[in-house]
């Protein structure tokens, strides 16, 4: 509250009080646990149950074994098929208005009246839709109502880090929960599986034209390729990839290399024999020469002609005519040698001329068949696109052709499976769904117990009785100084039971009775033990009787009641020695509107006690909300254990606009008043009708805290 920190002082809140007041509070607390408890109980007992069942798909690539060969297609994983979105894809499927529409029908779900909520319905229903707040379900046509009501029940998902989908349904009907997540997974997998029949026959119907098409492309193609090679001459040779005119150009290239070695064989040969005969050297030691027939014969008969030379030289002369006829013969013989070496020698020359002369030719017909090879290089670019293009469209045609056998394969009955598969099927329920008694009631109890609790608990810290000023060691602070709490004052004998109802012709003796205590402790021993809840203290006396009942507020304040006093005296004695400062607002500026109700209530000094000060409004103008005072003390007896008004020297008159109720305690803070205006005042009250006037005549020093025992 405020006023306590203004004071210098800090405070903690008192957990004991606050169980305290729980306590106090008890009954309250139980009787609301057990009514909220018995309506949750009374509610769900006559509410109609819901059940609810479940279904669960899994989905995956499946795909018909075909014992054809060429039927046979790579193998596909799932995980490339069906990630995360594909599955999510496959649960707005499951819930997508055609499927629901085709179960509605097969399931004549239209007849039930629980998919149509005009068949049966509740007033309250129909005081929304005639207030305008509620759409009237006349308004959507009878299959627009069927398909709301279908998706408010129906509930589909994906189970978390896995490919299964989960259908479950609410209904009234047990057998119904059951029957339509089935029927809605058979549907499902009715439609995957006709969707991937219309696939294939779709593409098999747009294939058979594509594939005639593609036929006469490719015919086209290949005859165009083979009137460009027949005009161009690019006639193929049976090598990959030859022409006629390449594999020409290749065969006179190696002619020409051949021809070239032998002339250059035949020159060397030639030298080679001209040489021999140019130095005069043996020309039997040259290939050619030896190789010759006629040489080889010459040679045997030179000597055969030596030899007779030789044998005839041991017996006759050189001059001797037959061996100069032999000798003549040898020398006709080698003239034969050399002129039948320089025959040999003319042949290689003449070879060698050939030669020259077959290179030339073949040099002139290569000359030729390069230009033509050119001009063919250049028909064969064209050639190769023209193959391209009859090769791309013939490629197409087998794809085609392929996925064409494929599809017809396909388009059979049971040829094309559903990629998913049903692994759970939903059972009739036996147990409800909605709602459960006992779950509900036990957390009916439990809430509206933690709430009643803790409804009390912002009670008591909102008013400020769970507030107590604290000391810099953490001891709670009693008149000014760290101490234990007082405890209460026992063997003062209460003033009259601490209630004084007195008759008028009793009144003196009632005053003058000195035997009697009417301290300021048994009057707060009064208040806590009858639990007084609000008290109005008239002191005739002035700021005397004021003071009093500043120590009667503190003294119930140590007693553990939370206490509140309400400053109405035209002094403000209260506020001066209660309040940390006299300019704080309270009361008249509370009454006069012009500060919440929170900002009136400060801290006492000197006690755990709590006080709405004068405060600093302008009284005429805050006694215009006099009315609401009444309510104000309403209020604070809510929030507090005791409420006490000081209202200064007032008559009678003043004090019943404050106090309504005839029942209201009337303590008469009178120290130092003559007992003539004691009873005046006692007989004024009693003719007003208060039935109970507390007398309070002790005596005690403010500063203190300790108030006398008694004063006559």
């Amino acid at each position: 509250m405020s006023g306590v920190n203004g004071g210098h002082q800090d405070v903690d809140i008192d957990l004991g009080g606050l169980f305290r007041a729980i306590w106090q509070r008890r009954g309250r607390v139980l009787a609301a646990t057990v009514v909220f408890a018995g309506l949750a109980f009374t509610g769900t007992s006559l509410m109609s149950p819901d059940y609810q069942s479940e279904a669960r798909l899994l989905i995956e690539s499946r795909q018909p074994e075909f014992s054809g060969a060429n039927n046979q297609g790579p193998p596909q994983t799932t995980d490339s098929l069906f990630d995360e979105s594909g599955i999510s894809s496959q649960v707005q499927v499951l819930r997508s208005i055609d499927l629901i529409k085709q179960v509605a029908r097969e399931m004549k779900l239209y007849e039930l009246p629980e998919f149509d909520p005009t068949a049966n319905p509740s007033a309250v229903s129909d005081i929304l839709v005639m207030l305008g707040i509620k759409m009237n379900p006349l308004d959507l046509p009878p299959e627009e109502r069927v398909l709301k009501e279908f998706e408010e029940k129906l509930q589909v998902y994906q189970v978390e880090k896995s490919r299964v989908i989960a259908i479950q349904f609410t209904s009234k009907d047990p057998r119904l929960a059951a029957a339509i997540p089935n029927a809605m997974a058979k549907v499902f997998l009715s439609l995957q599986s006709g969707a991937k029949l219309d696939s294939n026959t779709e593409a098999s119907r747009w294939l058979e034209p594509e594939i005639a098409n593609l036929r006469e492309k490719v015919r086209d193609a290949e005859a165009r390729v083979a009137d460009y090679r027949a005009s161009s001459d690019l006639l193929l040779t049976g090598e990959a990839g030859g022409t006629f005119a390449t594999k020409q150009l290749n065969d006179i290239s190696t002619e020409l290399a051949r021809v070239r070695g032998e002339r250059a064989n035949a020159e060397a040969r030639a030298e080679n024999v001209r040489a021999a005969l140019a130095s005069g050297r043996a020309v039997d030691t040259l290939n050619d020469v030896v190789a010759s027939p006629m040489i080889q014969r010459l040679k045997e008969t030179e000597s055969n002609v030596q030899g007779q030379i030789a044998d005839l030289s041991t017996a006759l002369l050189d001059g001797h005519p037959r061996l100069k006829g032999l000798k003549s013969q040898l020398q006709g013989i080698r003239g034969q040698i050399l002129s039948e070496t320089k025959k040999i020698l003319g042949s290689l020359e003449n070879e060698a001329n050939v030669s020259r002369l077959r290179e030339r030719q073949l040099v002139a017909q290569l000359n030729t068949l390069k230009a033509a090879s050119a001009k063919a290089g250049e028909d064969e670019v064209d050639l190769r696109a023209l193959e391209r293009e009859a090769t791309a469209q013939r490629q197409l045609l087998e794809t085609y052709l392929a996925r064409y056998r494929e599809a017809t394969s396909r388009s059979g009955e049971n040829a094309a499976p559903a990629d998913a598969r049903i692994i759970s099927q939903a059972v009739e329920p036996t147990e409800r769904h909605f709602p459960k008694v006992l779950p509900i009631t036990i957390v009916a109890a439990f809430a509206s117990l933690l709430v009643s609790c803790v409804v009390i608990m912002l009670l008591e810290l909102f008013s400020g009785r769970a507030l107590r000023p604290i000391g810099e060691n953490g001891e709670p602070v009693v008149d000014g100084k760290r101490s234990a709490r007082a405890a209460p004052a026992s063997g003062i004998p209460a003033a009259t039971g601490g209630t004084l109802i007195v008759p008028e012709e009793e009144a003196a003796e009632a005053a003058d009775d000195s035997d009697d205590d009417f301290s300021i402790e048994s009057v707060a021993a009064h208040l806590c033990n009858e639990d007084i809840r609000v008290a109005i203290s008239v002191s005739p006396g002035g700021d005397a009787g004021s003071t009093n009942a500043v120590m009667l507020a503190r003294l119930v304040a140590e007693e553990g009641r939370k206490i509140v006093l309400i400053d109405l005296t035209g002094t403000a004695c209260p506020t001066g020695l209660m309040a940390q400062s006299a300019d704080l607002p309270g009361i008249t500026n509370l009454l006069a509107g012009e500060v919440p109700f929170t900002e009136t209530i400060h801290a006492d000094r000197l006690s755990d006690a709590h006080v709405i000060p004068q405060g600093d409004a302008d009284p005429v103008l805050a006694m215009r909300g006099i009315e609401r005072l009444q309510m104000i003390i309403d209020a604070l007896s809510n929030a507090y254990d005791t409420v006490l008004v000081e209202c200064g020297p007032a008559d009678v008159r003043a004090v019943r606009k404050v106090a309504r109720s005839r029942d209201t305690n009337i303590i008469i803070s009178a120290p130092a008043v003559a007992s003539e205006e004691i009873i005046d005042l006692i007989t004024g009250f009693g003719a007003e009708g208060f039935g109970e006037i507390v007398l309070m005549t002790g005596t005690g020093h403010p500063q203190s805290g300790k108030p006398g025992r008694r004063a006559a």
